[in-house]
């Protein structure tokens, strides 16, 4: 198990920079113990900045360039960097393909960060934090990290998605075709729902976070 004291190194590649900004945000706020030193858009980008590669990469299975996973992969491990890919195309098949590559572990982006950050550190043998009782390493109080995810009407999930790809409300509601009121309305009601949930999200980079958590933005 580590010793050292000093936050693990992280990369996070994702070719949505609001889903990047979010990931980033998440482990500020809730895994100080990993450090976000490089998060980038594109692999070029990645691959470009001074502090890549870092000793783990968290990195999406689809970018819009035409590099393989195999060969972020390969670049990744020949580099001594633990890989964990994510992807909103989850299939048993696709799984097996990123392990196969040489991947440490896959996960579907539905699934709860407390989860991914869990198995990073076991793989780099850290002790567990008390949110990793998720994955049954360890109990914590019911008010910790995994909260239950708010049940978002049809409405409510599109104005949120749209909303958290950059869009201002008023732009939501032409989008959605219906009045401002009505998107401000369903904004309103999901910010209320993440509040009752104890997740409060009054900001922008908050809810995008939260939609993050929760699989939205996939």
């Amino acid at each position: 198990m580590m010793n050292n004291s000093d936050p693990v190194s992280l990369t996070i590649l994702d070719d949505h920079g609001l889903l990047v900004d979010s990931l980033a945000s998440w482990f500020e706020a809730n895994a100080q113990d990993f450090v976000v030193e490089v998060a980038e858009t594109s692999w070029s980008a990645c691959l470009a900045n001074s502090a890549f590669p870092s000793q783990v990469v968290l990195m999406d299975y689809q970018l819009a360039e035409s590099v393989s996973i195999e060969a972020r992969v390969l670049t990744c491990k020949a580099a001594g960097s633990r890989v964990v890919v994510m992807s909103a195309l989850a299939s048993p098949e696709l799984e097996e393909r990123v392990l196969v590559a040489g991947a440490d572990a896959f996960f579907d982006k539905s699934t709860s960060m407390n989860i991914v950050a869990a198995k990073m550190r076991t793989l780099l043998g850290m002790a567990p934090t008390v949110v990793d009782s998720v994955s049954g390493t360890h109990p914590a109080p019911q008010h910790a990290e995994e909260l239950a995810k708010p049940r978002l009407s049809a409405g409510e999930e599109q104005a949120l998605v749209l909303y958290c790809r950059g869009l201002a409300t008023k732009e939501v509601a032409e989008a959605m075709n219906v009045q401002f009121e009505t998107a401000k309305t369903y904004l309103r009601r999901v910010r209320e729902k993440y509040a009752r949930a104890g997740r409060p999200a009054s900001r922008r980079a908050d809810l995008v976070r939260r939609a993050a958590e929760d699989g939205y933005l996939t």
